[in-house]
């Protein structure tokens, strides 16, 4: 029997000058410290951008919309006590100002400057996908 499988939505909030947000786990949190891009589990009977925008607006206090919403790539990576899939959506159009509202740092950051936040493991691999597409 293989891991249970938890599907995750993130995305790569680019603002006007390419840079993309990241977020740092707060303490009390596993992984506590990394970066990774916003987003978070997606729910039963929820689709992964509908997820992705109630995450956005508890995490960060901003809105967006499914048509904003752009299918980018995906990570899938299995943990030691679960399997990882994520959806990486590109959002460059939402409305409000980006705030941490789960005490976590947020950072905005050149596509270049990703590779020198580390990163929980599943998001490692979506930096080089992110930086060329941009």
């Amino acid at each position: 029997m293989g891991l249970p499988l938890v599907l995750v939505s993130a995305v790569a909030l680019i603002d006007a000058d390419g840079r993309v947000l990241l977020a740092q786990r707060p303490e009390g949190k596993s992984m506590a410290g990394l970066w990774e891009f916003p987003g978070g589990k997606v729910e039963a009977g929820e689709s992964p951008e509908a997820a992705l925008i109630r995450e956005l607006n508890e995490e960060l206090g901003i809105d967006t919309w499914q048509s904003c919403l752009a299918p980018l790539t995906f990570a899938s990576h299995a943990y030691s006590d679960f399997h990882l899939l994520m959806p990486l959506f590109a959002c460059r159009k939402w409305k409000g100002q980006v705030q941490g509202r789960e005490n976590q740092t947020l950072a905005w950051v050149k596509p270049l400057k990703l590779k020198d936040y580390p990163m929980p493991p599943a998001d490692i691999p979506l930096v080089p996908i992110l930086r060329d597409w941009l």
